[in-house]
Order: structure tokens, then sequence, then C-alpha cells
């Protein structure tokens, strides 16, 4: 039996005028207000509720992708979501329970670095304060620590994999999609990182 693992990265940048706090007219995503809106319409709304349809085009069952994926959402996406599209966030939120019922208790939905910083560029500090603001993002927002983070552009490196496990994550994605030692010391195991 061969199998395979689709995984979905979401992530916008906050568009937020920071002296408004508020999203400003974006004439380039017409007919919606802004990008965030037309995006969540086109794409992460009608994922939680995608239509499978018959021979003759009628819809028999409605599905919600995340619940059968991989998947990771941006922290600061994730809090433009929460109150603009309440329905789309608590179907992600039922996605990963409903996975972990599918998957012998493993969520689909992995954390991420709070603010997509490609962190093998980061220095130390920044790197554990990415790490540590994105899984407790997690936890407040799915209930539950994360086993996996999303390492924005797949970037990793040998500080970059002992701040994860030092962390208690331990998946990561990129390019190798190994699992984490256990051990505290990534460079101590002599695991092969794919770069």
């Amino acid at each position: 039996m061969r199998n395979i693992c689709v995984h979905g990265h979401f992530y916008q940048p906050p568009r937020e005028n920071p002296s408004l706090e508020a999203i400003e007219l974006q004439d380039s995503a017409y007919p919606y207000h802004d990008w965030n809106e037309r995006i969540a319409a086109e794409c992460y709304s009608p994922n939680a509720t995608s239509r499978i349809l018959d021979t003759e085009q009628r819809i028999t069952q409605m599905v919600n992708n995340y619940a059968h994926i991989s998947f990771n959402f941006g922290p600061t996406l994730l809090s433009w979501i929460e109150p603009n599209v309440p329905k789309t966030y608590q179907a992600l939120l039922e996605a990963d329970k409903s996975s972990q019922e599918k998957f012998s208790g493993h969520g689909s939905a992995l954390a991420q670095a709070y603010n997509h910083m490609i962190l093998p560029l980061a220095n130390t500090r920044d790197k554990v304060t990415q790490v540590k603001w994105g899984i407790a993002d997690f936890k407040h927002r799915f209930g539950r620590a994360p086993e996996g983070m999303w390492l924005p552009e797949t970037a990793v490196n040998t500080e970059t994999l002992e701040t994860l496990a030092s962390n208690g994550v331990q998946r990561r994605t990129d390019r190798s999609q190994s699992r984490l030692p256990r051990e505290s010391s990534f460079a101590e195991n002599h695991q092969r990182v794919f770069l």
C-alpha cells in the first residue's frame, strides 16, 4: 500500500495599518475589501466545505479537507480568521479534532514559527522566541501541544532543530520530513539533515 501526505501551508502577513489597527481598502483585491477577505473566500473557507460531486455534477457530500491533510496556519493569519471568518476558524479546530480520532491521536494541525521568520537566519534569542510563541499560540487555539512545526521556507539548521527538540516539538516540515530525536541535542544524535 502506498501513502501520500499532502501538507497545506497557509500564511498571510499582517496587513493592518499599525496606526489604524485595521486593514485599509486594497483595490487589487476587488471585489473584496482586502486580500485577506479574498483569499479566505477563495481558499480557506472553500477547503472547509469542499463539495464532492457525482457524475451529473450534483453535490453528494461536503468534506472538510483540513481533516484529511497535514496543515498549518500562521498565528497572525489565525488571529485575523478567528474574528472575521469564524465558521472557517471553527472548521479548522474541528478538523484537527477529527483527525486525532482518525490518526490514532495524532492531529493534522502543525504549529508554525510565530511570524514566519526564516529561523536559521535568526539569532538564538529570536529563534527561541519564535518557537515558544508559535507553540503557545497553537496550544491556545488547538488545546494541545503541537507534535510538529512548519519551518518557514523549509529552512533548517542544527541550532533550529535543537531549539525545536528542546521545546518538545517532535516533527518538523523541511525537505527531509524527519522525526526529531528525543534527546535534547540533535547534533549528538548524528542523524543526517538534508538541506
